[in-house]
């Protein structure tokens, strides 16, 4: 069957990729890497140029593979490979305002992972991706922590630092437990890029959509629409990451009109306010963030920042442990900050 479909513009602020209170550590062993790996199949196309594309897919029932419709988009035909077999797709079911795709096969003979939705995730809980980044034959593992959930289109887009390359597009990203949690999609440009996966709760919604033979559409995914009408967790990331902190600021309060109950949206106002030196107002609203989700270590490196400039050692006592029970490494710098002030005074 020749599935055909249209190519998603690029967008020129983020790049498509074709990529518990106790924390449990997060790595798999080799053995545990490959029992997942026969759970994530290269997703290859047939491209109008006569090249081939390629991407990757998550095996998400005996019938159904999971990609990312901007990876097959506007392609001759597009298959599945696994241990050098190829597998065609029968039919697609695609939501293309979400980017999100499901192949389906007659019954596969790969197992089907758990999945665990992105409700139940919580800040820096250890995480890691699997994929099929450029030029690779096997899944590459990739490592990180959750560092934000966003709500949008009536679930939550997962955002980490398990970075993921060209080629990743529509790979697995894990819990500690490896259940998946979410399909790998989309990042920042950048070296410090920002990397967001799709929450699993749309794949199971996507199961009862009905079935299709044509991937043409003229829909453009929600993160490469015009600036102006991407989420507000996209757009203060280009503003955070050039410290343009007028506009950062600007974006920030738009985002707390709209969800004033954002970790990040306060997290990001009181980063804009602690760069143009408002530090009082800083506090003011990375405490905010901090008593809305007391896991954003983020928003407690951020304070322990300004509290640091203020010379203020009983707030860097405070965080503390807090930090320490999120991140060893930093815990121990605020200590070396305490020790520092309390040598000055």
């Amino acid at each position: 069957m020749m599935i055909r479909g249209v190519i998603v513009h690029r967008s020129i602020l983020f790049l498509a990729l074709m990529g518990c209170a106790q924390m449990v550590e997060a790595r798999p062993n080799f053995a545990d890497t490959l029992n997942l790996g026969h759970s994530i199949v290269m997703v290859t196309t047939e491209l109008p140029s006569g090249d081939n594309g390629r991407g990757s897919g998550v095996v998400v029932s005996k019938e159904y593979v999971a990609t990312n419709c901007h990876v097959i988009a506007n392609t001759n035909g597009a298959n599945i490979a696994k241990f050098r077999d190829g597998y065609r797709p029968i039919a697609i079911k695609a939501n293309w305002r979400r980017d999100l795709c499901l192949l389906k096969f007659d019954p596969l003979p790969f197992t089907p992972l758990p999945m665990r939705d992105s409700s139940t995730l919580q800040y820096e809980e250890e995480v890691f991706s699997l994929g099929f980044p450029a030029g690779a034959n096997v899944p590459q593992p990739s490592y990180g922590n959750i560092k934000g959930k966003y709500m949008y289109d009536g679930s939550l887009i997962v955002r980490s630092d398990a970075s993921f390359a060209m080629g990743s597009s529509g790979g697995a990203l894990f819990d500690a437990q490896f259940n998946l949690i979410g399909i790998t999609t989309f990042k920042s440009p950048g070296h410090d890029g920002f990397y967001y996966s799709l929450p699993v709760e749309w794949i199971k919604e996507l199961m009862n959509a009905p079935e299709t033979f044509s991937l043409k559409t003229q829909e453009v995914p929600f993160w490469a629409l015009p600036l102006e009408q991407r989420p507000y967790f996209m757009r203060v990331v280009i503003p955070f990451q050039n410290k343009e902190w007028g506009t950062l600021k600007g974006i920030a309060n738009q985002w707390i009109v709209q969800e004033p109950n954002s970790v990040d949206a306060w997290y990001f106002l009181g980063v804009a306010e602690e760069g143009t030196g408002e530090l009082e107002l800083a506090k003011l609203h990375l405490n905010k963030a901090y008593q809305l989700n007391r896991r954003d270590l983020d928003a407690m490196l951020a304070l322990s920042r300004v509290a640091f400039a203020q010379k203020d050692v009983m707030a860097l006592e405070s965080l503390e442990a807090p930090v320490k029970d999120l991140n060893q490494d930093e815990g121990e710098n605020i200590a070396l900050k305490i020790k520092q002030l309390k040598l000055g005074s």
